[in-house]
């Protein structure tokens, strides 16, 4: 069951954090991993280590976007599977965010997404299969944060553009699904802080926060041929967070 044997997959933002447990869950599964990502030094060193390959990546161009499937393609005649990972989460307060701030996670979280699924839908419909799995948030489509309203923004925008896109392309054997998760515990979100991280686990039921491998795993399952009848979802990886309606219900 979900085996990913003989498959190729592209994994956007993979040099780090949740691109690099999915690239390393799906090499398990038995796919060859393409990780892509603006940072050429991280992306071959994770690529390296876990067997993978690389291709330099900008999400926010869609030439880049376009060589980059290229290049895969070429190699391998055909990709299975596009992890459309590849995110920021810098904060920015709505009195001081500039447009640069917003044109930046915009471009990045929502455009990027856009890009590379439009890159690989021709040799899917070809085919007449294909996995596009995005990462998304629970920050935005059901939660807020201050400082984050251009981010929320950003990762609401993926499911709006994904259960279109999905209509789009259900005919033609290709899924496009998202995961969205809750605060995982990533190099970007150490960054944070210890007073934020104790903050986040005391407001999850579990009082853990997300590993990547927990993600990786949910995306591992709508990337697979078993969930074929799936598409145009969600899938929410939290550990509950987003269940209480009052800070008691976590007592």
């Amino acid at each position: 069951m979900f085996a990913l044997t003989n498959q190729v997959a592209i994994i956007t933002g993979g040099a780090n954090g949740i691109g690099r447990a999915i690239a390393k869950t799906v090499i398990e599964a038995g796919a060859t991993a393409v990780i892509t990502d603006i940072d050429e030094a991280d992306g071959k060193a994770a690529a390296e280590e876990l067997g993978a390959e690389f291709e330099v990546l900008d999400v926010r161009s869609k030439a880049s976007c376009q060589q980059a499937v290229k290049a895969v393609q070429d190699r391998h005649q055909s990709i299975d599977i596009l992890c459309s990972n590849a995110g920021i989460f810098p904060q920015a307060a709505l009195d001081t965010m500039s447009e640069e701030d917003w044109e930046e996670m915009i471009g990045i979280n929502l455009r990027g997404a856009f890009f590379m699924t439009q890159a690989v839908l021709p040799g899917m419909r070809e085919r007449g299969y294909g996995r596009i799995v995005l990462t998304s948030s629970i920050t935005g489509p059901i939660t807020g944060f201050p400082g984050w309203a251009h981010y929320g923004a950003s990762k609401a925008g993926q499911l709006g553009f994904m259960r279109s896109a999905a209509l789009e392309c259900a005919s033609d054997g290709i899924t496009i699904n998202a995961v969205m998760p809750g605060n995982v515990l990533t190099e970007g979100l150490e960054k944070q802080g210890d007073d934020y991280l104790r903050q986040m686990a005391a407001s999850i039921p579990t009082k853990k926060l997300c590993e990547p491998q927990d993600i990786a795993h949910a995306v591992c399952f709508l990337a697979s041929p078993e969930a074929r009848y799936i598409t145009g979802q969600t899938l929410i990886v939290d550990g509950g967070q987003v269940l209480p309606e009052s800070l008691e219900a976590l007592e």
